[in-house]
């Protein structure tokens, strides 16, 4: 079937069947590599981008239910004001250790700040819940996220 979708800002005309999934759209179909396969079933949150500025699972996610929303994933999330800061900040707490999971803890976290710029530990939780890191990173994750957060108020 043929089905057009917006990637990064960039309209896209696919030849797919229509269950198929995202995740294998993005990597297979257009080559964006970022987003990862972990699980197959929502459950790691490796393969996380943003749907309408939403946190969602691509590997569960089939193409025919995109319609005319708004895919961003880890390749254009730095050019946006929650995903720059969550980048910057990965990189000063060196959150990544073998990296595999980083581009859906990335997608994830930048949701909850562009969400709640001023997220509690609370809202941390409940946001990057899901996505799990095998190395074990989640205080650095944790710290860069409020690290982020603190970014975000030196500038309103």
């Amino acid at each position: 079937m043929a089905f057009t979708i917006k990637v990064n800002g960039n309209s896209h005309n696919l030849d797919v069947d229509g269950d198929t999934p995202l995740l294998w759209v993005l990597r297979d179909v257009l080559g964006m590599t970022g987003t990862k396969f972990g699980c197959g079933m929502a459950l790691c949150g490796a393969c996380t981008v943003h749907i309408n500025g939403v946190a969602t699972r691509s590997c569960q996610t089939p193409i025919d239910g995109i319609g005319k929303s708004e895919v961003t994933t880890i390749e254009a999330i730095g050019g946006t004001v929650a995903g720059a800061k969550i980048q910057k900040a990965w990189l000063d707490h060196e959150v990544a250790q073998c990296g595999y999971c980083q581009s859906g803890q990335i997608m994830s976290a930048s949701a909850l700040l562009a969400s709640k710029p001023k997220p509690t530990d609370a809202d941390i939780d409940e946001a990057m819940s899901g996505n799990i890191c095998r190395c074990g990173t989640y205080v650095r994750i944790r710290e860069a996220i409020k690290l982020a957060a603190q970014a975000s108020g030196k500038e309103g």
